[in-house]
């Protein structure tokens, strides 16, 4: 995306979302640390975990609700970057042996097996701490917007979401699980840094009150489908993670079996494409891309 996002609306689908992830990438690249030599193993280490192909799901989303909701200017792309950043230290500590004990990530090997766990948990404080610095220092919003930023983000990593959310997955997840326990985990571990990527995307481009809670709405529904299909996809050998890692574990998939997990899923994807397009006019970009995520969650249906 340019600096003008508004520059970008004459081209097709395929271009928009090329130049979308281009500009994401080229700015995470700038954002990040560049490592002195190969002794600098945090610097490193900050690099491959963000930079690793990926589907770049959160900022690209952040950057197409922004653009459609009028947003002009940088803080978007920066905004983008930072949720990536923070979902990259996330997976960093997802994958530690004390949590999901995981081999893989992104087709590659997780950070402490390549790195350490010393340098795995120093990378993830480096790249949470690297993620708010970014969002403090977001020059071309209000200082009050600013701070509304920084706080949005804070709760979506802390007890209010990301952590809690893994704690109860941990601790709970071996156990027999409701249905609505399942979901409240799945929202924390993923539809709270949804809908904290919605309301940045609202916040900087000062839209209509009603379009935020709609667009909640939208970040609930995705959070849902989002966690189910990765559910669906423990199974898979193509995800470039570790395979059967819900074993054994209380999971949708695991009370109700694939058919009816799929077909549920689909329901929140048309639950939160409808949302969109009560906040849109042309939600058509956003919602090919959710296509795009969900593709094989498509065929297989």
């Amino acid at each position: 995306m340019t600096t003008d996002s508004g520059a970008i609306l004459d081209l097709g689908f395929d271009e928009r979302l090329s130049q979308v992830r281009a500009s994401i990438e080229k700015r995470l690249d700038e954002l990040l640390p560049v490592s002195g030599n190969e002794r600098d193993l945090v610097a490193l280490a900050m690099r491959e975990s963000t930079l690793a192909p990926g589907k770049r799901m959160r900022p690209i989303l952040l950057l197409l609700i922004a653009d459609g909701l009028g947003h002009q200017g940088s803080a978007a792309l920066d905004l983008g970057c930072a949720v990536e950043l923070i979902h990259a230290a996330s997976l960093v500590l997802d994958d530690m042996p004390c949590m999901d004990n995981a081999s893989l990530r992104r087709g590659r090997p997780t950070v402490h097996l390549k790195f350490g766990e010393d340098v795995a948990i120093l990378t993830a404080v480096a790249l949470l701490s690297r993620a708010f610095g970014i969002i403090a220092g977001i020059n071309d919003v209000s200082p009050a917007v600013r701070t509304q930023l920084v706080e949005l983000a804070a709760n979506a990593v802390g007890m209010q979401g990301l952590v809690r959310g893994q704690f109860q997955d941990l601790r709970d997840g071996q156990q027999a699980r409701s249905a609505e326990d399942i979901a409240m985990t799945n929202n924390l571990k993923t539809g709270v840094l949804f809908g904290a990527i919605v309301d940045m995307a609202w916040l900087i481009s000062d839209g209509d009150e009603s379009a935020r809670a709609t667009l909640q709405s939208f970040a609930m529904e995705l959070g849902q489908a989002f966690q189910m299909y990765d559910d669906l996809c423990d199974s898979s050998a193509d995800t470039g993670k570790d395979m059967g890692k819900d074993a054994g574990k209380s999971t949708f998939v695991s009370i109700y079996g694939e058919d009816k997990v799929r077909a549920q899923l689909h329901v929140h994807l048309s639950n939160a494409e409808s949302n969109l397009r009560r906040v849109f006019d042309d939600a058509d970009l956003i919602a090919g891309f959710m296509a795009l995520v969900f593709k094989k969650a498509a065929i297989a249906a």
